[in-house]
């Protein structure tokens, strides 16, 4: 057998989950330096505070990310004054600002903790930072051997940031079971750590299937409940560990697909990143490869969980026209995101599910 080290997460989550920032932090150093967006910085920092209040542990500076998650804004942080003289780092925020303390903590050498400001993703506690040029095109992903020290989940926060987070999310969570599962399909020697990553990806559908719509209801109303925290889980934890598994060898096979593909060909429109968030967008990719793939049983059952919490179920809900079509699908079968699929996805495949999915919400039956 190969020799390989795999790296798993190590996290607190509850509503009084900063009370554990001085003893799990004070083994790496003293002094700390918060790093973030200027809105989630405000959300965490007054818990920060007292939580290393009477601690021999110190934040010795608030400090802006800079807003993109680039190697620009790295390497301006890294002659941050406040940086160069802390012992760690506290990653504060999403995904992009996470993913930028991230990269910084690896490309200094200095411990990094992420205190995540809503759920939607699972950048608290993965192995990769996604980077972006200083205009927001993604540039690549950005791999390192260990995920984050620790992650603080506070529940509290997460409960009172805006709740399209969480509903964008969600699709972008169910999401990795159905593309790690396809993607993986009829490969009977898959090694260990990928195996239990598809295995694992399964926990990223049920929870959400089961409590997704009462966690998004508890998140308008800033409650966070034992629904929103298996949500919160489900999003945060089960797709970082699954994503760590699956790309443990820091290739793309088994943790991206035709969803992710229709995503990314969905952003030569503009509009999309500007008015439509990431996951939201891959939810709908979601339908398009259950048609492709077939599965019409499934496929019912995800339109109808999208419906009922609002998430797009129709090309006018991402604002694309039938014209469009012809230019999104060309563009999706040039993705790398299905060059790792147990058949060739085809032109004629794409455009066959674009027609069902029209057909489907006139109220007509699938033709299988």
């Amino acid at each position: 057998m190969e020799n390989y080290s795999i790296n798993l997460p190590d996290y607190s989550i509850g509503d009084n989950v900063y009370k554990n920032i001085a003893s799990v932090c004070l083994p790496y150093g003293k002094k700390a330096v918060v790093i973030g967006g200027h809105r989630a910085i405000a959300a965490a920092k007054e818990k920060l505070i007292n939580s290393v209040d009477g601690s021999e542990l110190v934040i010795n500076d608030f400090v802006w990310y800079g807003g993109e998650a680039s190697y620009e804004n790295v390497e301006m942080l890294k002659n941050n004054q406040s940086v160069k003289t802390a012992d760690m780092l506290f990653a504060v925020g999403g995904g992009k600002a996470l993913d930028t303390v991230k990269c910084l903590s690896n490309k200094i050498n200095k411990p990094v903790f992420t205190f995540p400001t809503i759920s939607s993703n699972c950048s608290p506690v993965t192995s990769v930072s996604i980077m972006y040029t200083p205009s927001g095109v993604f540039k690549e992903p950005f791999f390192f051997p260990k995920p984050p020290v620790h992650a603080f989940i506070d529940t509290e926060i997460l409960a009172s940031a805006p709740y399209r987070y969480m509903w964008a999310g969600m699709g972008d969570t169910y999401a990795k079971y159905f593309e790690s599962t396809v993607s993986s399909r009829g490969e009977e020697t898959l090694v260990h750590y990928h195996r239990l990553g598809v295995v694992i990806s399964e926990m990223c559908l049920e929870p959400l299937l089961k409590y997704g719509k009462k966690a998004l209801e508890d998140n308008k109303k800033g409650v966070s409940s034992y629904e929103f925290q298996q949500a919160v889980l489900s999003i945060v934890i089960t797709t970082g560990i699954a994503s760590i598994l699956l790309t443990a060898e820091h290739i793309i096979d088994y943790n991206t697909g035709l969803a992710h593909g229709i995503f990314y060909a969905l952003t030569s429109f503009p509009h999309i990143e500007e008015r439509h968030l990431h996951g939201e967008v891959v939810g709908f990719g979601v339908l398009i490869l259950l048609l492709v793939d077939r599965q019409y049983q499934m496929f019912e059952k995800i339109y109808e969980f999208n419906k009922s919490i609002n998430l797009p179920v129709c090309i006018e809900d991402i604002e694309i026209t039938e014209e469009d079509l012809s230019k999104v699908i060309s563009l999706a079968v040039q993705m790398h995101d299905i060059d790792h699929n147990p058949y060739i996805i085809t032109e004629d495949m794409l455009k066959d599910a674009f027609d069902k999915l029209s057909i489907y919400n006139t109220g007509k039956k699938l033709d299988i």
